[in-house]
């Protein structure tokens, strides 16, 4: 598979040859959703929590009587039938979001997400990509003389001067190699990697 390396004016230069298992794999629709939903799920805190009956403050007090008035018959506000009562199946903050996704599986979809990206021309490959100082804007200049506005940028190796001047721009995200996940490659319009990220990549998916 031959990827399109460009140049700092983001021209093409030339291109690299790169791993066929990994950016010359068929798109696998059904493979990429469920790497992509098991991703999030995992990501999911159990953070939500209701109360039962038992838990909500109403008095045990027979709101009304039970016979004569033409009501349904109630023994206490508690009850989930009522408005501000407790629910049947209240959810818990234990509850476990996680889905199961094998190695295997997942690999073949990230790869199969590079090669579309491939296909698609949303991806691209640059000698290197750093900066000389901890600076937002030589970030920005950099990116913008590539003619990128929203992009993934992913490194061999990410420096303190490159985290810390990429941070603050709303559009771009740097990320090393082995940091790369579905939701990010899916997320942005452009992908852009360097000559040792694709090397690493290869190492670990291909």
């Amino acid at each position: 598979m031959e990827l399109k390396l460009i140049n700092e004016q983001g021209q093409p230069a030339a291109t690299l040859s790169a791993s066929d298992a990994l950016f010359g794999r068929d798109y696998n629709e059904a493979l990429v959703h469920q790497v992509v939903v098991a991703f999030q799920a995992n990501a999911r805190s159990g953070n939500r929590a209701q109360l039962t009956r038992a838990e909500v403050h109403h008095s045990t007090k027979k709101p009304f009587r039970q016979k004569g008035t033409g009501r349904a018959r109630a023994g206490m506000t508690s009850s989930p039938l009522w408005r501000g009562g407790g629910r049947i199946f209240p959810n818990s903050p234990e509850e476990n979001f996680s889905q199961k996704v094998n190695r295997k599986m997942y690999r073949a979809g990230l790869a199969a997400i590079l090669s579309q990206l491939a296909r698609e021309d949303r991806l691209a490959v640059v000698e290197n990509f750093a900066v000389d100082a901890p600076k937002t804007k030589l970030v920005a200049q950099k990116l913008k003389g590539m003619g990128l506005d929203s992009v993934l940028v992913i490194t061999d190796t990410l420096d303190d001067n490159l985290m810390l001047a990429s941070r603050n721009l709303p559009n771009v995200l740097v990320l090393e190699a082995h940091q790369a996940d579905p939701i990010s490659l899916v997320r942005f319009p452009k992908v852009l990697l360097t000559k040792g990220a694709v090397a690493k990549m290869e190492e670990m998916l291909a």
